[in-house]
């Protein structure tokens, strides 16, 4: 039997540019052209007043670099899908590389988060504000299930639950984009076990509700600690994007053949991408004023009200090495309690403890999870002392 993916592209192409000589004649694509990228403008312009904000009241940089990383989203999501409206003969391309930066927000959200806990706590520390913390059960689907939050086990399950999804997502992108170079992708095509879009699609959804999962699971956890902080609001900031641009995309695709129909130079599934497309980059317009309200700046001003420079705070928010040494630091931390490492038997008990279902090991009086200190958090701010603490020292 002959497996073979129907074309993302007609073979006819339109030649005319945009800017042709005489009357230029607006078409249903060229007025498509002109909104998303006057909405891509727009978006950039009002993110770009929240970022400047930010930067010239950059009073705590462990929080706002995470805050400025979670501002590009709605800028980052418009440009990609403008340039993907655009060129639409390209479109898998830019949809693979728009969707990783959500790896990127989330990550730095639960970054965030987790400095919010440690403002509250003794000494900058967020281990100390769950110290208090007592066994309880785990969020649906496995609350049959219950986990000890005060072991750094827990810990740093916690945070690889979250960061594994910013390797993951980039390498399903990577492994996509060469999967449509050699035509076995077949995004626009029925799911089938033939070609790879099924299985990266699996991965991805294993990979994201692992993160998202991961993020309730401490959300529900420090709640108390997070009060007045508006987590809840900022969240939704990310997640309505997301689910935003996957409905839409799901419903324009349903519509293919049905209400969508093909033209001359356009096939039905690129009329669906073009109308996903053109919808985000109207709809970011509005989510990068809901982030500017809900990722507020007001709480970062000083009395003084003197202002930062901008260039260190855009520079910490384009550094990723917080996210590469927070990884490192975890996967160290659960290889050296591998099967076969040194420290095998000890690993058993910690993951155990953390989650309620064992008893305690004890090394030179004390257990080995408790001489275990989760990463430190590598930024020193010379402008704010107090604002320079690790996040988990």
């Amino acid at each position: 039997m002959n497996h073979t993916c129907p074309s993302d592209n007609t073979a006819n192409v339109d030649q005319s540019s945009f800017w042709s000589s005489g009357n230029l004649n607006w078409d249903q694509h060229r007025i498509g052209w002109a909104i998303a990228g006057g909405c891509a403008v727009l978006t950039v312009i009002i993110s770009m007043i929240s970022v400047l904000r930010h930067c010239r009241h950059y009073t705590k940089p462990n929080e706002q670099r995470q805050i400025l990383r979670i501002l590009y989203m709605p800028p980052v999501y418009a440009v990609i899908s403008f340039f993907s409206y655009r060129y639409f003969r390209s479109y898998t391309y830019y949809s693979l590389i728009e969707v990783s930066y959500e790896a990127v927000t989330l990550s730095a959200f639960l970054l965030l988060l987790i400095e919010f806990v440690a403002a509250t706590a003794t000494d900058g520390d967020a281990t100390k504000a769950i110290e208090r913390k007592d066994k309880r059960p785990l969020p649906i689907p496995f609350c049959c299930w219950r986990y000890r939050p005060t072991k750094p086990y827990f810990m740093y399950t916690v945070k690889w639950s979250v960061l594994q999804y910013v390797i993951i997502r980039p390498a399903v992108s990577i492994a996509g984009i060469i999967c449509q170079i050699y035509n076995v992708l077949c995004e626009s095509g029925p799911y089938s076990i033939y070609f790879a879009n099924v299985y990266l699609e699996a991965v991805d959804f294993v990979s994201i509700s692992v993160a998202l999962y991961g993020l309730l699971l401490f959300y529900g956890l420090t709640k108390e600690e997070l009060v007045g902080r508006r987590p809840l609001a900022k969240f939704l900031c990310i997640k309505l994007i997301v689910v935003f641009t996957f409905y839409q995309s799901f419903i324009f695709s349903a519509l293919e053949g049905r209400v969508i129909q093909a033209t001359e130079y356009w096939t039905a599934g690129n009329i669906a991408d073009g109308l996903n497309a053109l919808a985000i980059c109207i709809e970011m317009v509005f989510f990068s004023l809901l982030m500017m309200w809900a990722y507020t700046v007001d709480e970062y001003k000083t009395v003084a009200n003197k202002k930062t420079g901008i260039w260190r705070p855009l520079w910490d928010s384009v550094n990723y090495w917080d996210f590469f040494t927070e990884i490192w630091y975890s996967f160290k931390f659960f290889f050296h309690r591998s099967p076969g490492s040194s420290s095998t038997s000890s690993s058993k008990k910690g993951f155990a403890q953390a989650f309620g279902i064992g008893g305690r090991s004890v090394e030179d009086g004390r257990s080995t999870e408790e001489s275990m200190r989760l990463a430190p958090y590598p930024y020193s701010n010379t402008h704010n002392a107090d604002s320079a603490s690790p996040v988990l020292s």
